[in-house]
């Protein structure tokens, strides 16, 4: 629910105030005095008014409600949107378990994708997985429930062991092209060296930029040696050291270069954040949308009842109480 004139509610609250006073007749002087004798019509009369003046601040109420126009935003009327495709493809390989990046690699890349997709709701986000083989987790959509409910139960060990960067991009291109977009984005994020697959990354690189596909390419691990945990022993978790700096920022940076794209090494959660966030920005720019918000109003419903009621108690309280003007 919103307002479209809040500030209009004072003019209720002041008109209530006024119609109170006279009510009670509160600076009303009687000229003629009689002797006051109590009775229970007069008990009974007195009541009469106390509940109908709570009925006439009731009614008061509803009237200050509805001038400030009670709205609800039914829909939204698209007249003009043209929208970005992204592919997100993701390392799954083995190594996205170190933990050099608290808790692990992946769960930071998930959780950090997750918060970039959910800012952009107007775009079609498809998603793309690779280690040994590679998957397409999820086609183009604009569901953004179904694109965080995805992203969010992303895990590995079914894809094989390795790292195909290559056929993993170049599936993500095939992704892209399976729309009419104008504006088609890859977001590559992976820790490793391509060593498996029947494309070669700059290959992938090749057919992204035949079609004017921009690749931002993410480079997510430190420099220091990182362990990824192998399962339990006598005295607890096992873990495997993975050789530092294993990341392949040459390669990367060469597939954004060629694409129009930008490579950015994360080697930090925080440090993630900021990359979506300034990718967010960079492509933002491409978005023209013109929506025209339907809106269902909900005041008359309360300009009804309000006046409704102030009648009911006005011709109540001449009739019954018999007041006069």
């Amino acid at each position: 629910m919103e307002f479209k004139h809040p500030m209009l509610v004072w003019i209720g609250v002041i008109a209530s105030l006024l119609w109170s006073v006279d009510y009670w007749k509160v600076f009303h002087k009687a000229q003629l005095y009689f002797p006051i004798t109590k009775s229970k019509f007069s008990s009974v009369k007195f009541l009469i008014r106390l509940f109908l003046f709570i009925i006439g601040v009731l009614g008061w109420a509803y009237l200050s409600y509805s001038l400030m126009q009670p709205r609800k935003a039914q829909k939204f009327s698209p007249t003009n949107i043209e929208v970005n495709d992204i592919v997100l493809c993701i390392d799954v390989s083995r190594s996205m378990l170190a933990e050099d990046i608290r808790p692990n690699r992946l769960e930071v890349a998930k959780q950090r994708i997750r918060e970039f997709a959910k800012l952009r709701p107007t775009d079609r986000i498809s998603i793309v997985i690779f280690s040994e083989k590679v998957l397409t987790l999820l086609p183009l959509t604009t569901d953004p429930s179904l694109v965080d409910q995805v992203l969010s139960e992303i895990s590995i060990g079914y894809l094989g062991s390795g790292t195909n960067i290559g056929d993993g991009l170049a599936l993500s291109v095939a992704r892209a092209l399976n729309s009419e977009a104008k504006n088609k984005v890859i977001v590559l994020l992976t820790d490793g060296v391509a060593n498996v697959g029947t494309m070669t990354p700059m290959q992938a690189a090749e057919e992204a930029k035949k079609y004017g596909i921009k690749v931002y390419t993410i480079g997510l691990g430190t420099d220091e040696d990182a362990k990824i945990p192998v399962g339990n022993g006598v005295f607890g978790t096992q873990y495997q050291l993975i050789p530092g700096g294993s990341i392949d920022y040459k390669v990367l940076n060469e597939i954004s270069e060629m694409t129009g794209g930008k490579f950015y090494p994360a080697k930090s959660d925080q440090a993630l954040k900021n990359i979506l966030e300034d990718i967010q920005k960079l492509e933002k720019t491409k978005i023209k949308i013109n929506n025209q918000i339907v809106y269902d109003e909900q005041f008359y419903f309360y300009l009804v009842v309000g006046i409704v009621l102030l009648f009911s108690v006005e011709i109540i309280r001449r009739i019954l109480l018999k007041d006069i003007l």
